[in-house]
Formats: C-alpha cells, sequence, structure tokens
C-alpha cells in the first residue's frame, strides 16, 4: 500500500498545470455592421423555428390524445 500516494500525485499532476484558455469577449463594435434586412431575416427564421414545430403540435392535438388512448 505505500505506492498508492505517489500514484495518486501523478494522477493530479496533470490538473495543476492545465492552461484554461481566455474567453474571445470584444466589446468592440462589430467590424461589419448587421443591415436591417439581415436582421429581420433572421429574427423571422428564430420566430418560424420556434412558432411552427409549436403550431404542428398545437394542430394535431387531437390525434395525440386519440393515439395515447387506444
Amino acid at each position: 500500500m505505500p505506492r498508492l500516494p505517489p500514484i495518486l500525485r501523478l494522477l493530479q499532476a496533470p490538473e495543476k498545470y492545465t492552461v484554461i484558455p481566455k474567453a474571445r469577449i470584444s466589446s468592440k463594435p462589430a467590424k461589419s455592421p448587421t443591415s436591417a434586412m439581415d436582421q429581420a431575416v433572421g429574427m423571422s427564421v428564430i420566430i418560424a423555428g420556434f412558432m411552427v414545430p409549436a403550431g404542428w403540435v398545437l394542430s394535431h392535438l387531437e390525434s395525440y390524445k386519440r393515439s395515447s388512448a387506444a
């Protein structure tokens, strides 16, 4: 059993010297500003991505109820 502590120290050694990269956060304005058209398209895609599946589930809710009861 005397070999257990050196083995544990070897396993803990990489933990002490790991380099954590810095996050690349910038507070500067964008290099190329986003146009109003780009923003409108992006927002409509995001909204459609949430609303279309929710609408699908709500429109087929009765068929889901019938299939689970059978």
